[in-house]
């Protein structure tokens, strides 16, 4: 034990506490629930507000079918209706693990959730597996992010980098463009952007960056370089990392 490494554990744990408050907020918000990461898993437990959600998101995806036919068809609609008790369900009874068992049914057939990202019913009912259950609630979040629902911050951060990725991918291919026809700016179109939310504060965070780095101890160090606000390039990779509060 002494030899063993304390720090990656440290860090997965922070990562796992810091996914589940942005969860409990997020059924706060979604639901007016009492739910905070202290009694994360207790809340739940019974079963009832995951069913509940998972039958809103499947409303929403109904009511985005409806809107957008062309979009949804390249989708995948959940439809199917989950079944659950909500009164008198005691934590850890047939009723609750029914409830939970109808949940996992419905992310598997109708979101069609990948195995690694899936959790199982005694992972809830006897608190086994945190982390799988905590990824499959994110999993969640994403797809009914797709059908216009709340998101929570971190996969608000998520569609945030994709969005700027894809813009610098469109603006790539459009200054080629320009460059190979000496097309006039002003013939340029611009892809319109979405309003994005404001997620956090990048005014300081280079100065945070640069603190982080001035902790490291390592012989051999890779250069970080700063690429833009939030956007970064360590050593010789051409990938970006991108950096939030």
């Amino acid at each position: 034990a002494a030899s063993k490494s304390i720090r990656p554990f440290r860090s997965s744990e922070e990562y796992l506490y810091a996914m589940k408050e942005d969860l409990a907020e997020w059924f706060n918000t979604l639901y007016d629930l009492d739910i905070h990461v202290d009694n994360f898993m207790e809340t739940l437990e019974t079963g009832y507000d995951l069913c509940q959600h998972a039958n809103n998101v499947n409303r929403t995806a109904l009511e985005f079918q409806q809107q957008h036919p062309e979009a949804a068809a390249r989708m995948r609609i959940p439809q199917n209706e989950v079944i659950f008790q909500a009164k008198n369900v005691v934590p850890g009874s047939f009723i609750a693990r029914d409830n939970i068992s109808n949940f996992i049914q419905w992310c598997r057939q109708d979101l069609g959730i990948q195995d690694v990202l899936m959790f199982e019913t005694n992972d809830l009912v006897l608190k086994k597996n945190e982390k799988n259950f905590v990824l499959c609630l994110l999993e969640v979040a994403r797809r009914g992010s797709k059908f216009g629902m709340l998101a929570p911050m971190l996969i608000q951060m998520e569609e945030e980098i994709e969005e700027e990725m894809r813009d610098q991918i469109a603006y790539g291919v459009l200054d080629m463009h320009r460059e190979s026809h000496s097309l006039d700016s002003e013939a340029l179109v611009y892809p319109s952007k979405a309003q994005r939310i404001s997620l956090c504060d990048l005014k300081n965070l280079d100065e945070l960056v640069r603190e982080i780095l001035g902790c490291c101890t390592c012989p051999s160090q890779f250069p970080m370089v700063k690429v833009s606000e939030g956007k970064y390039q360590v050593g010789d990779s051409n990938a970006l990392i991108f950096v939030r509060v």
